[in-house]
């Protein structure tokens, strides 16, 4: 399966009401685990993959790593990959653009890109994050890919949950402005309320991405609110993590 398939494939996951559920994953050995239980798509979380190489969040990983771990991934897996390129290592779109032609030689066919000011405080301007979305766009164009840009919004994971619903109208607007720069599907990490989560669905033109840090949680009800995506970010590394040091400290106690 060529890369174009691959993308053209994982886009049509996306299904509102019989969500893709993607079991974050964080290196090449994680991958092959997560693939081995069925998993039929793959995606990284940025948290994961740094925590995993001893990098804090926030791009504190450097990206010529990350271009190595999402390539051995691709190389060792004939599965969909998206990897969580946060802001994408630029602000600039130029700068940007050059970053989005690195990461599509690894092989990946989707990335999350989120909205919040990495390294710095609050969000992007909206018009200047449609800029860096369309430039993404414009890049996968010129490339012959068909990128799923899962355009994340921090509204919701910036603020407390007794703030969410007077911030849907924020977060309503920027789902609009970042459909109308190229988007292909919005995600909206820290929502949890389900009347919330419904109202983004039945008012979002794209498929929308909701995250669960549970585990242990059946996703069945976030399928029912009209989800089309559901990721659970850092949890599945962390629950590997305590794992592996529970397994470890009957050892060594």
């Amino acid at each position: 399966m060529t890369q174009t398939d691959r993308a053209n494939a994982f886009a049509a996951l996306h299904q509102p009401g019989n969500p893709l559920v993607l079991y974050n994953i964080w290196d090449a050995g994680s991958a092959a685990a997560v693939a081995k239980a069925g998993a039929i798509a793959l995606a990284t979380g940025s948290w994961s993959v740094a925590a995993a190489q001893g990098y804090d969040d926030g791009e504190a990983l450097p990206m010529e790593v990350l271009f190595q771990i999402a390539g051995r991934i691709s190389a060792t897996n004939d599965l969909p990959l998206s990897v969580d390129f946060e802001g994408g290592y630029a602000t600039d779109p130029e700068e940007l653009s050059l970053h989005i032609k690195r990461l599509l030689a690894t092989g990946a066919v989707g990335l999350n890109f989120e909205d919040r000011v990495v390294g710095g405080k609050g969000l992007h301007d909206v018009e200047a994050q449609m800029a860096r979305i369309r430039a993404i766009r414009a890049t996968a164009e010129d490339t012959g890919i068909p990128l799923y840009i899962n355009a994340r919004t921090d509204v919701f994971l910036q603020s407390k949950p007794e703030q969410h619903a007077e911030l849907m109208d924020e977060a309503l607007n920027r789902a609009a402005a970042y459909t109308e720069a190229g988007a292909s599907g919005i995600f909206v990490p820290g929502l949890a309320e389900p009347e919330l989560i419904r109202m983004v669905c039945d008012k979002v033109r794209l498929p929308v991405n909701a995250m669960c840090l549970d585990t242990a949680a059946d996703v069945t009800p976030l399928g029912a609110l009209g989800v089309a995506r559901i990721s659970f970010g850092p949890a599945p590394y962390r629950t590997a993590m305590k794992t592996l040091t529970a397994q470890a400290a009957r050892l060594y106690s």
